[in-house]
């Protein structure tokens, strides 16, 4: 009779039990086996982290007490090296415990048995030759325009062996996976098909989940879209796909490629840095971003109510175009401009937008720099704060247009209707089911200066996204020299690089450092047991930054401080809003 040890399924539970494999099972039971045991008088599930035939641990627990049986055996679950990645990511993600990484990696439904292998053997068309060169290379970061197909990747790295591809959506995900199949590829899309993937296919594809799905005889990872904020969790552990992807490709031996209009600097430092990112030549690659018309505000007052410039009611009046016009400020930082200069109100040391508080105090949310309410442009004391409502923006543009506006947020679950011109926030981008002609982005300072460490970044990610949307994207802005902007017009977003990497070694962010937000009840009494290896800066009452040279060392000093008696902190680690 063999032990086992076994992981039960319960939320907040870490601990492992033994349980003897009955005769009845040998032979069925292995490391990731996915099993049904007695605990505390109740059926639950769980997983088998451990299976050995002789231990002398083991033996002396099993001659000591009758140890219970397993109850059934479920089916198959996490391969064991998927399980070694959950061990690693309860430390990168501080999360103290595995139960929600093998939860990600095990199958929605009971698999008993696995299917035949279901490879194809084929290599179609078209290929990358920049991709098939990184895949030789071991892999890296390949930086594709939005309007630019990514299936020639994929296709190149189906050539090398079975590939598992992550993309941000499981939308996204479908699509290509019916491409594929169309190609003469043999496909799986997880979850639904987990068992297909178990078995053997050329490509395991799906959104962020698939970067834990099985892929026999893994040959490559593709991470479509590596930029995408899709792709990190929004709950706690806020583990990233694509981190998960490179980690699983070192363990594994091989070829991760991320690809991505404009990389992030995490997804640059841990391919090679920017000097090692591939890109098509300058005149291909701009052929492949949209046209970028800037639309410079600096003429105007910047506290007119109307943000309805001459360009954009240009374009509103073109019954025969498709308009969708963004406006992020529901929920944004605010944005202030001074009523005697014109000039907008920038913190001095970190360039973010800044905010009047309650104590009459400029205060810079990002880097928390205060000063005394004047403009540091011609020393004016008033300022104008740009806020107007998406109910009023969709009055102001119906009036505009002579036709009918529709009004399109995060918050809305109906289907989009028809419209020649919507207004919303970035949901829009999403929610949208049908091409358009033109995007314009009504008052984009609220990005390019929101006070978040990735303000640049995040912009250009709604860029990209509206560049997919539409061949054209006006932006309106009072900054038309920001890099942001400046590399969208020039199709070149190597022009970020060098200004955000100067920042965030400058104030230690991401990824130059490791960077957690502890909450809730509880998080202070936390933030004092860390090692001084941690700084700690309390944000406000309830919210504490935490930050470390790297995220190993973050998160084994957060899962290896005591818990506070009675609380219940959250940890966030690497906050996509901070």
């Amino acid at each position: 009779m063999h032990v086992v040890r076994v992981l039960p399924d319960l939320t907040g539970l870490d601990k492992t039990f033994l349980y003897a494999v009955s005769d009845e099972f040998e032979g069925r039971v292995e490391t990731g086996t996915m099993v049904r045991v007695e605990l505390h008088g109740r059926r639950i599930g769980g997983w088998v982290l451990e299976r050995r035939e002789s231990d002398p641990e083991f033996d002396a627990v099993s001659d000591s007490i009758a140890l219970k049986p397993l109850k059934k055996v479920t089916g198959h679950g996490p391969a064991p090296e998927l399980i070694q990645l959950a061990e690693w990511a309860q430390v990168r993600w501080a999360a103290g415990r595995v139960r929600p990484f093998l939860v990600a990696a095990s199958p929605t439904r009971a698999v008993p048995s696995l299917p035949t292998t279901q490879r194809s053997g084929n290599a179609p068309g078209p290929s990358s030759p920049a991709t098939a060169d990184l895949l030789q290379r071991g892999g890296g970061t390949l930086r594709l325009p939005p309007r630019v197909d990514v299936l020639p990747s994929i296709l190149s790295a189906v050539a090398v062996g079975p590939t598992l591809v992550v993309a941000p959506t499981a939308g996204e995900a479908a699509l290509l996976g019916a491409r594929l199949r169309r190609a003469g590829v043999s496909v799986a899309d997880v979850p639904d098909e987990w068992a297909r993937a178990a078995g053997g296919v050329d490509v395991v594809i799906g959104a962020r989940t698939a970067a834990w799905a099985p892929c026999a005889d893994l040959a490559a990872i593709i991470v479509v879209d590596e930029h995408d904020e899709r792709l990190q969790t929004e709950r706690s552990p806020t583990w990233h796909a694509r981190d998960v992807a490179l980690e699983r490709g070192r363990r594994a031996g091989v070829p991760v490629v991320l690809l991505s209009p404009s990389p992030t600097l995490t997804a640059m430092e841990s391919t090679g840095g920017a000097d090692a990112v591939i890109h098509p030549p300058a005149r291909r690659e701009r052929a492949g971003w949209p046209r970028v018309i800037p639309i410079d505000r600096r003429g105007e007052p910047p506290w007119q109510r109307s943000l309805l410039t001459s360009p954009l009611i240009e374009q509103l009046r073109d019954h025969s175009a498709t308009v969708v016009c963004v406006s992020n400020i529901t929920g944004r930082a605010r944005v202030l401009a001074c009523r005697n200069c014109q000039s907008l109100v920038r913190c001095e040391r970190c360039t973010a937008a800044v905010g009047l508080d309650d104590d009459g105090m400029l205060r810079c949310r990002r880097c928390g720099t205060t000063r005394p309410p004047v403009c540091q442009v011609c020393g004016g004391t008033g300022f104008a704060n740009l806020r107007p409502g998406v109910t009023r923006l969709r009055e102001e543009l119906e009036a505009a247009a002579g036709r009918p506006v529709v009004s399109v947020t995060g918050a809305d679950d109906e289907q989009v209707v028809d419209a020649g011109v919507y207004v919303g926030t970035e949901a829009v981008l999403h929610r949208l089911g049908r091409r358009a002609d033109v995007v314009v982005f009504l008052e984009f300072d609220s990005e390019l200066l929101a006070p978040r460490y990735r303000a640049a970044e995040q912009a250009m990610a709604l860029l990209i996204l509206a560049g997919r949307l539409a061949p054209t994207v006006m932006i309106q802005t009072f900054i038309p020299d920001h890099e942001v902007v400046q590399a969208a017009l020039s199709g070149n977003p190597a022009m970020l690089i060098s200004a955000e990497e100067e920042r965030r070694r400058t104030f230690g962010f991401p990824p130059y450092a490791a960077i957690g937000l502890l909450s809730g009840s509880g998080s202070a009494a936390l933030a004092a047991e860390l090692p001084s290896t941690v700084d700690v800066a309390p944000v406000d009452e309830s919210t504490t930054l935490v930050r470390a040279a790297d995220w190993m060392e973050l998160g084994r000093a957060l899962n290896a401080a005591p818990r506070p008696s009675g609380g219940r902190p959250r940890i966030v680690i690497d906050p996509p809003r901070l």
